[in-house]
C-alpha cells in the first residue's frame, strides 16, 4: 500500500469530513467503524467492485477519518475518533445519532 496522505488531527478540514460523509457508502463505513472497531476492507467492501472500495477508503483517508495499516497482506481500518472529537467536538456523536434515517 503506497501511504496515504493522512492529515494530522489540526489539519482535517471540515468541509474534506463533510464530503467523505456525503456518500452513503462511506458515511456506512464510519458507522461500522465507530460501532464494531477496526476492520479489513474486505470486511467493510460488501459486494461493491474493489476499485470502487479502494476509492472510498482513500477519501475516508484523506478527509482524516480513518487511518489504515497493514496486517499481513489485510488492511486493517480504524475511526480516528480521538482526532475528530478533539478537532469537532460532538460530530461524530451527531453522524451516529442519525444513524437510523
Amino acid at each position: 500500500m503506497r501511504h496515504a496522505r493522512l492529515p494530522a488531527s489540526e489539519h482535517i478540514a471540515l468541509e474534506d469530513v463533510f464530503h467523505a460523509l456525503s456518500d452513503p457508502f462511506r458515511l456506512g463505513v464510519v458507522r461500522r467503524l465507530a460501532v464494531e472497531g477496526e476492520q479489513s476492507c474486505q470486511a467493510l467492501e460488501g459486494d461493491r467492485p474493489k476499485s470502487s472500495v479502494s476509492h472510498h477508503f482513500r477519501v475516508l483517508r484523506e478527509a482524516g477519518l480513518i487511518r489504515t495499516r497493514n496486517e499481513g497482506v489485510t488492511r486493517m481500518n480504524a475511526l480516528r475518533r480521538d482526532d475528530i472529537e478533539q478537532r469537532f467536538p460532538g460530530l461524530l456523536d451527531c453522524v451516529m445519532s442519525r444513524a437510523n434515517d
